[in-house]
């Protein structure tokens, strides 16, 4: 059986790929969903990641789509306990923010739609500079203590506002942010690497990276010259047309190859090496999708396959 990581310094212990619950109410229906998360738990997997703004972008929609469907998934499955649920507030378009009172309305509108009196992970979905920190840290703390949240993290956050989350909880003996959602993977170092992994690296927080695949871009279905029927087929394509993307896509290509492994499942599985990383997240739309993504938890690269991956990412790595 695969081995559970730590989540930070929470009592959270999580397998080493969160299913990303983006796709479901959206481009996964909900008979999708259900066989989906059926066969990612039935693979081991244990750490489920929505929002509640998923999918409001999506015409008809308008917002809590995901967090419905996986509730109606725990409720018919019977197996709250067995699953660790993430997820987070701040863009759902009634509750825009993170004013304390928003927050507050937003969490009892995502225990209803979840069916559950608690969120094992709660996150700040992305920061609000017009709130103070310590008004957010505040109405978060509240929450555990409420018995509503069991621990909190953030996303999309500033190194200097992450630290200042932290040293407040700390001062005051507050719930303090044991987890952060970087946007990261090997087509986007920027985004995490620098100061915001090392105060993520400082205060012994684990890293939870969405865009793990670059919206399919790291999977390696997107080639140059070749067209894939995809709601995500656009901006991944673009990549496919750079030298940096070209190099990358070699590197995991030969890797992959070495370890007769799919595309998808290295790129996560570097990703899963990187200091901080607790769980990189990925979305399957089907099960036919979910294999490569699970198959991370056993896959392990040689140093030298790390190094090559890392350095054919470089941003400035020659030809």
């Amino acid at each position: 059986m695969t081995s559970l990581r730590p989540l930070g310094t929470s009592d959270l212990d999580v397998f080493p790929l969160a299913l990303g619950g983006n796709v479901f109410g959206w481009s996964a229906d909900e008979e999708q969903s259900f066989a989906v998360l059926d066969a990612y738990t039935a693979a081991g997997g244990n750490f489920v990641d929505t929002a509640d703004m998923y999918s409001a972008w999506a015409e008809g929609n308008q917002g809590g789509e995901s967090e419905t469907v996986i509730g109606k998934w725990l409720a018919s499955r019977g197996n709250r306990s067995e699953v660790v649920i993430a997820t987070k507030v701040g863009a759902h378009p009634r509750y825009k923010g993170l004013a304390a009172t928003t927050i507050k309305g937003a969490v009892e509108e995502s225990l209803r739609r979840l069916g559950t009196d608690h969120i094992d992970l709660y996150y700040s979905h992305f920061d609000d500079p017009t709130v103070p920190v310590e008004e957010i840290v505040t109405a978060l703390d509240q929450l555990v203590r409420d018995g509503k949240v069991r621990a909190v993290a953030a996303s999309n956050i500033s190194p200097e506002r992450l630290q200042a989350s932290l040293d407040f909880a700390e001062a005051e003996g507050l719930a303090r942010y044991v987890a952060l959602q970087p946007h990261y993977n090997l087509l986007s170092r920027d985004t995490y690497e620098g100061e915001l992994l090392a105060t993520t690296e400082r205060a012994g927080l684990a890293a939870v990276p969405y865009f793990a695949l670059a919206s399919g871009f790291l999977t390696g279905k997107y080639r140059a010259g070749k067209t894939v029927d995809s709601v995500r087929a656009e901006g991944a394509s673009e990549h496919a047309e750079t030298e940096r993307g070209r190099r990358i896509l070699a590197a995991l290509d030969t890797v992959a190859a070495a370890h007769d492994a799919e595309v998808a499942t290295v790129a996560l599985a570097w990703l899963a090496s990187r200091p901080t990383v607790a769980a990189p997240i990925a979305s399957a739309r089907t099960v036919e999708q979910l294999p490569a993504l699970v198959a991370v938890a056993d896959l392990r690269l040689t140093p030298a396959e790390l190094t090559l991956l890392t350095e054919a990412s470089e941003p400035d790595a020659a030809a």
